[in-house]
């Protein structure tokens, strides 16, 4: 189980890193305050999971001091475009956890996949990606 999660813990952590630059090349103060509220999302489930791992004694990899990212940001579109990555990946992190979960863990996997595939929907819409949705979030 805590593979899966120090895995999650990862993609919790990028996404904190790529909403950082996701933001800035944000146009409108209605995406920016969503980039803003999905980084403080990813940074309150990084926080309990950080918890978590040392609840368990179990330890994660260090969070890298860069990532290198799928593509260049460099406007409003891209940085959609990224923003919708990430939240697929952050998706995919916590699907892949969840067999390997129980109890209040299931609970905080079920959470974070379905925030992500939330925020991912947000992302879509703002960036008239249709569809908007997707059936199963965090499946390749």
């Amino acid at each position: 189980m805590s593979a899966e999660l120090a895995a999650a813990l990862a993609a919790e952590e990028a996404a904190i890193y790529a909403y950082g630059l996701i933001g800035v090349h944000l146009d409108g103060a209605g995406a920016r305050a969503e980039a803003r509220t999905a980084e403080a999302g990813h940074r309150n489930r990084r926080d309990v999971l950080v918890a978590r791992l040392d609840e368990l004694r179990a330890s994660a990899a260090p969070a890298p001091a860069g990532y290198q990212l799928p593509f260049e940001v460099t406007d409003h579109g891209s940085a959609l475009k990224l923003a919708i990555e990430v939240e697929q990946g952050v998706a995919a992190a916590w699907r892949a956890a969840l067999p390997a979960t129980a109890d209040d863990d299931r609970a905080t996997a079920v959470d974070a996949l379905a925030g992500a595939a939330v925020r991912a929907t947000r992302w879509r819409r703002l960036a008239g990606v249709s569809p908007v949705t997707v059936p199963f979030p965090g499946r390749p």
